[in-house]
């Protein structure tokens, strides 16, 4: 008789971890407070205890430094703008009036990323704006991976349905030889490494998607007044078509 394998048993968080895993919910909750009413530059340990009624020793247990609580928001941060990001595209076939459901994806994705960074601007400039005072992100740690869960996805968006063969002869600039060594050693973001022509692509897109949000965010495009989602979307639209037109047909 054959013997049937052991069913597969889940082992659930202690009721030690859980209450960690809640208090440090908690914490990550009253920095972004904190952020939000206060700006970035202003974020300290001390703020935050003080805010939860804890001392800062105690915070000490959850996050041994500045930095660390820095970083975690930093990824979190991150995450919930890819989310964003994500979460337009999924829903852009469904929830689109008629005249927008030919809105190529690439549009989309942008327009939930500057959506989102208009909804939170303190949390934006924590990650675009001035620098911390002192702080620096771990090597290739969880701000970096959070950062290019993002890459990922407008990578997908405007590069879909293109071959390795026609990224790699798009038309661009002619390249210098050491631009070209430094971008081949890029590590890839999805399941194959872009080619140069194409990484430089991706920032020239990402600059000028990037470039118009910061200008809104921070104020420096209100003189457009209630058109500045329209001429974003006539930007992404053209940027789209240049680009596209850039790359050979199979």
């Amino acid at each position: 008789m054959a013997v049937l394998p052991e069913p597969a048993t889940t082992v659930l968080p202690s009721l030690r971890e859980r209450r960690r895993a809640a208090a440090t919910q908690e914490i990550l909750d009253a920095a972004e407070r904190h952020i939000t009413e206060h700006g970035p530059q202003a974020l300290s340990l001390r703020a935050v205890a003080r805010g939860l009624g804890m001392t800062v020793q105690a915070l000490y247990h959850y996050f041994p430094s500045r930095d660390a609580l820095v970083t975690a928001i930093i990824a979190k941060t991150y995450e919930e703008l890819a989310d964003a990001v994500q979460a337009a595209v999924d829903s852009a076939a469904v929830d689109t009036a008629a005249d927008d459901r030919d809105l190529p994806s690439l549009v989309v994705a942008a327009e939930g990323y500057r959506r989102w960074a208009i909804a939170h601007p303190e949390r934006f400039q924590l990650l675009y704006g001035t620098p911390l005072r002192d702080y620096a992100a771990p090597v290739d740690g969880p701000t970096t991976q959070a950062m290019r869960r993002m890459s990922v996805i407008f990578q997908r968006e405007l590069f879909g349905g293109f071959g390795t063969a026609q990224l790699a002869a798009a038309d661009t600039p002619a390249l210098s030889s050491e631009l070209r060594t430094h971008l081949s050693a890029f590590p890839p973001d999805g399941p194959d490494a872009l080619p140069p022509p194409a990484i430089a692509l991706l920032l020239s897109a990402w600059g000028q998607m990037h470039g118009l949000v910061v200008l809104e965010v921070f104020g420096h495009t209100v003189f457009v007044g209630d058109h500045q989602a329209e001429i974003f979307r006539m930007a992404m639209r053209n940027m789209l078509q240049d680009i596209r037109g850039r790359i050979p047909t199979a």
